[in-house]
């Protein structure tokens, strides 16, 4: 099979699949899999809200305005997103553990976005959510790109070489073709099927992108070293993605030039900024300088325990900070 349906067997099956399966644990939790940034600090959620808040105002509207987190996890964003954002919010999942947890926390715990009718009015959040959708993978040659296809021999997984699709082929001439002889390119067109859909549903607000990856030109040395396909497993990078399937996470970087056309194509206004610099705009670096004074206060205070406090929440609220972690995380905000 091509690897785009590989990835999605591995990952969405019913019976095997990493998401899916209803023998699956929540993933992204301490004791899970992965932590994304909400797991990591709680402010991630309060500045987010605070961007809502100010996209409710934008928007000017009377109608209710909602927030939907499409791929939820834990729940750990709406939790905390409510604390600075007073409105609807509730998330979607296809985890069947993290659909029920979320239920039962009150925060929805939809499968899809089919339960909120044909229009949206509110902001769509897909935080980590796109690195996971179906990626085909093709390869330069010095014949022209070859596509990859994961096939049994001698009862074991190996990757053989097909000619591409033409929607393949056609992706990569758009986003990569100026990469070297070697490189691997994952084709990342699911990613944008599910954009473009989220912004036909989307009558009037925002969709918010937040993902590692790049622009075409930032990926474009990561691909000549081999790709940014990759595995994860209890919080550690995992096998070859052949190797295990359905017991661990494929990601890849996300194209994020292909993600703008979309935007641009369904008649929305897009920005792009770094996570670092996305959070700083919405008080993030005012709620970090406020923590440090409290915990100087606390030491001169001579409270020991509230200045550990303190410092713990500010150390994880400056990892979201990070320009080599999850400060250069991507944001992409598309109005309409």
């Amino acid at each position: 099979m091509r690897f785009d349906a590989y990835m999605e067997w591995c990952l969405y099956d019913p019976d095997i699949g990493f998401f899916a399966s209803t023998a699956t644990d929540v993933r992204s939790t301490k004791t899970g899999d992965f932590l994304t940034s909400p797991e990591v600090s709680s402010e991630f959620g309060r500045a987010l809200g605070r961007f809502v808040a100010a996209e409710h105002a934008r928007a000017d509207i009377d109608a209710e305005f909602a927030v939907i987190d499409v791929g939820a996890g834990s729940g750990s964003l709406l939790r905390s997103l409510g604390e600075t954002w007073t409105g609807q919010a509730v998330g979607i999942e296809l985890s069947p553990a993290a659909r029920e947890s979320l239920a039962v926390d009150g925060l929805g715990g939809m499968s899809s976005f089919d339960a909120f009718g044909s229009t949206i009015t509110g902001v769509v959040i897909a935080n980590e959510l796109i690195d996971n959708l179906p990626m085909a993978v093709v390869e330069r040659t010095p014949d022209g790109w070859m596509e990859h296809a994961v096939t049994s021999q001698g009862g074991s997984l190996s990757t053989i070489r097909l000619e591409p699709r033409p929607e393949v082929s056609d992706w990569a001439d758009r986003y990569a073709a100026d990469v070297p002889i070697d490189s691997l390119v994952e084709v990342q067109l699911e990613a944008g099927v599910w954009v473009r859909d989220a912004l036909e549903r989307l009558d009037t607000g925002a969709l918010v992108v937040i993902d590692y990856g790049g622009t075409s030109e930032e990926l474009s040395g990561r691909r000549s070293r081999g790709g940014t396909i990759r595995t994860y497993r209890s919080h550690h990078l995992g096998p070859d993605p052949l190797t295990a399937p359905g017991e661990t996470d494929i990601t890849a970087d996300v194209e994020f030039s292909a993600l703008m056309d979309v935007c641009r194509e369904a008649g929305a206004q897009v920005e792009l900024t770094r996570q670092d610099e996305f959070l700083r705009s919405w008080g993030l670096a005012e709620v970090v300088s406020g923590l440090r004074q409290e915990e100087l206060e606390a030491a001169r205070a001579g409270d020991t325990m509230r200045q550990l406090q303190l410092k713990s929440h500010r150390l994880d609220a400056e990892t979201l900070l990070h320009p080599r972690g999850l400060g250069d995380f991507r944001v992409l905000v598309a109005r309409k």
